[in-house]
This record gives C-alpha cells, structure tokens and sequence, in this order.
C-alpha cells in the first residue's frame, strides 16, 4: 500500500502491491523493492537504492546517493516498551553516498557520508565519514578518502 506519500520523479516501485509506504518523502530516481516499509516522517533522498525486506521507520532521513541492503532494520527506540507511555522518537541519519549491507541494524545514529556499513553489522554509534564499520558492535575497521583510497 501506499499512502500519502510524496513521490519524486523517476522512483522506481517495481512491485506497489508489495510495499508499505505512508506518509513518506523519496526523492528524484531513487529505486524502492519490494517488501518494504518506509513510515511516516521517513525520507529519503535523490537516487537512493532500498533492497527487498527492509524496513525505514519515523526519524530516518536518508541523504541523496545511498545503498540500503536487503533486510536492513532501523531502529527508532533505544528501549522500546509496551505502551507510548514515555515513548521518545530518536533520529537517525544517513548522509550522502553512505552505503547499508544486508541485515544490518542501525539505531539511532549519524552515518556521515561516504561511509560503509558492513552486512549484519548492528551500529550503536555515529560512524564517521569515509570509513567502513563492521561487526556487532559495529566498529571501523578502515578509513578511507573520499575517492576510495585507504588512509
């Protein structure tokens, strides 16, 4: 289903009847598989990639040129309960380039750009530009510049 969404040009949704996406903004050229769920508040940006069996909830926003994985999870709730009572959206941010491997769970986090998260990995903390982080807890195993080349 989708619903009340703003849709950009180009956006790809291969599969509408398989995806669950409200109150939501994608932006220019961006692809979006099937099995998804984007709520509402979520964004994502120009030319983004959003693989089968993800899930993108309230407070994400993800910048322009970014690669999610299949079965990537974020996460809005350092200590999710039962009922709202108490409840406390908390953000998190993808910047531009940034890429998600599969499976992994991102919590409330700043990815800066360029950054690479490595499949199955669950990041706790902000990840810095440029950098490949794997594991659980995620943690950087390399630095690189913004052309790729290891620093």
């Amino acid at each position: 289903m989708i619903r009340n969404c703003k849709i950009g040009k180009d956006v790809k949704i291969p599969f509408p009847d398989l995806v669950n996406l409200y109150e939501c903004k994608i932006g220019d050229g961006s692809f979006i598989g099937p099995f998804i769920e984007i709520q509402k508040g979520a964004r994502i940006g120009k030319r983004c990639r959003v693989q089968s069996h993800s899930f993108i909830c309230e407070g994400v926003t993800i910048g322009d040129d970014v690669f999610i994985g299949h079965g990537a999870m974020f996460v809005n709730d350092l200590y999710p309960i039962s009922n709202d009572h108490g409840w406390k959206l908390k953000k998190t941010k993808i910047e531009k380039g940034a890429s998600i491997g599969n499976n992994a769970t991102i919590m409330p986090v700043v990815i800066k750009k360029g950054s690479l998260v490595g499949a199955g990995s669950v990041v706790t903390k902000d990840v810095p530009a440029y950098s490949i982080v794997i594991g659980n807890p995620a943690k950087v195993i390399r630095k690189y510049d913004d052309r790729r080349r290891r620093i």
